[in-house]
């Protein structure tokens, strides 16, 4: 039964994409595909931003967490609110007083060669990051619907091309409000379904004691203030949200274009403030389900599984353990983070790849545009269809891990054009030199460091990162005025 339905439920969820899509599209030139015309109501953007921030990877993987360091990423959440603070009263201003499409114009400050490294490292990072986000998706809805890796690829890839190429950005506004509903509506879904199970059967338990166990779970550890050499330190975390959320949204083309569609400084900044407060208690969602789903497994007697990622797929693949809902409410919820993180990062790498590498600022430039938007989807195609050939979870992950330091160099890079403008290199090849140096020593430095001081990085090797490559940049311009 679940080979028709879960198909069934994909197309009809295609359909609706492609209505709203085509509805905005009507009279859609360039400045709706790149600015979305700045008419975007600023609490639809708000509302939208949630599922565009959380992506099929983290929907498969916040549950699990807990297995791991209980509820402790909630520390780096609640850093995430001063972060977004910090990018509706810092970065936003800059960019709506210059009136910026692609945020890397800024780098011009710093010279063309920051400039064109900047928008290089955004490209690239970019692509194989949101690949390696949508391979988790794509792997799962294939082993799910039992078809080809490459096939589910394109199926899911073409719907997400057809409803962003004519109007790019302003359609996004609108089908991420959708998709949000969609991820929070399968959030709740699945809750209310372990729920049932815990409260039903043998062993059954009261609501009361349902709340009670999950409150004195030793999973449901939030803060961490003892151990100074674990990666989960209260001031680890919470200092690394801060800059997660500066670096990955407020320097990141795909999570700002969104944002400066709104009609007014004032409205992006409302936005941005109202999705960071919303982050907290979506994330705590996500982390109870895990709790939730320790407590189911151990009343059903089965153990934990042995990947923290495998803990939510688990209880939604298993006819023992959930209802006929649950396998169709998982699949939408990852379909709708999936897709939410990918149109959005297409269009920003069109963006990005039009006017920062080839610099065709024409708005009006339709066909150019076009071929380059549907480049980028078979490039992100290719991608995928790779790492699934590679078969090798580990290299994916370094991958992955590899991709997230190049936004190190995006902050020292930023830093540098704000603090010190006009005064770029001269010397070719050193700026690139210097960005690609920074996250090969972070990668070196978050393997040997633990294994001779027992000490492990967070996510503050994205701040290590970030004040390398400035402090390169700034040694660099004094040693060339020598």
């Amino acid at each position: 039964m679940l080979d028709i339905i879960l198909p069934l439920c994909i197309l009809l969820y295609f359909m609706m994409l492609y209505a709203v899509s085509h509805a905005v599209s009507k009279n859609s030139g360039g400045s709706a595909f790149y600015r979305g015309d700045r008419q975007s109501p600023w609490y639809m953007v708000a509302f939208g931003m949630v599922g565009a921030s959380i992506s099929g990877v983290t929907f498969v993987s916040v549950p699990g967490m807990v297995l791991h360091s209980d509820m402790t990423y909630l520390q780096t959440c609640m850093g995430f609110i001063l972060g977004y603070f910090v990018v509706a009263f810092v970065l936003l201003p800059i960019y709506y007083r210059l009136n910026l499409t692609s945020i890397y114009t800024y780098l011009q400050r710093a010279g063309s060669e920051a400039y064109k490294t900047g928008a290089s490292f955004f490209i690239l990072s970019k692509l194989l990051g949101s690949a390696a986000k949508f391979y988790v998706p794509c792997f799962i809805v294939s082993h799910m619907l039992e078809c080809s890796f490459p096939l589910t690829v394109c199926a899911l890839l073409i719907p997400i091309w057809l409803y962003t190429r004519k109007s790019g950005i302003k359609a996004l506004v609108w089908t991420d409000t959708l998709q949000t509903f969609f991820m929070l509506a399968a959030l709740l879904l699945i809750l209310y379904n372990v729920y049932t199970e815990l409260t039903n059967g043998t062993d059954a338990m009261t609501t009361t004691e349902v709340a009670s166990n999950v409150w004195h779970s030793s999973y449901s550890r939030v803060f961490n203030f003892s151990d100074w050499n674990s990666s989960s330190h209260f001031l680890k975390c919470f200092i690394s949200g801060i800059f997660i959320v500066i670096v990955m949204t407020g320097l990141d083309q795909d999570m700002m274009q969104k944002n400066l569609t709104c009609r007014s400084l004032h409205d992006a900044q409302k936005d941005m403030c109202t999705y960071g407060f919303a982050f907290v208690p979506v994330n705590a969602l996500f982390l109870v389900l895990g709790v939730m789903l320790t407590m189911l497994l151990a009343k059903n007697g089965m153990p934990l599984p042995e990947r923290a990622d495998e803990l939510l797929t688990q209880f939604a693949t298993s006819p023992q353990l959930s209802s006929v809902i649950v396998p169709c409410a998982f699949l939408l919820g990852i379909i709708a983070t999936s897709f939410s993180t990918i149109d959005s990062a297409l269009t920003a790498l069109t963006t990005s790849f039009c006017i920062d590498l080839q610099h065709k600022h024409s708005e009006d430039d339709t066909k150019h545009r076009s071929r380059v938007h549907l480049a980028m989807t078979f490039a992100m195609a290719i991608c995928c269809i790779l790492f699934d050939q590679l078969n090798s979870t580990s290299l994916i992950d370094a991958i992955y891990k590899l991709v997230s330091y190049t936004y190190g160099p995006l902050l020292g890079l930023f830093a540098y054009a704000m603090l010190f403008p006009k005064q770029p290199s001269k010397r070719k090849g050193c700026v690139a030199a210097i960005c690609i140096l920074s996250p090969l020593l972070c990668l070196a430095l978050d393997h040997f460091v633990p294994i001779f001081t027992g000490y492990h990085f967070g996510y503050e090797l994205l701040l290590i990162n970030g004040l390398l490559t400035f402090t390169a940049l700034w040694s660099l311009y004094r040693i060339e005025r020598l």
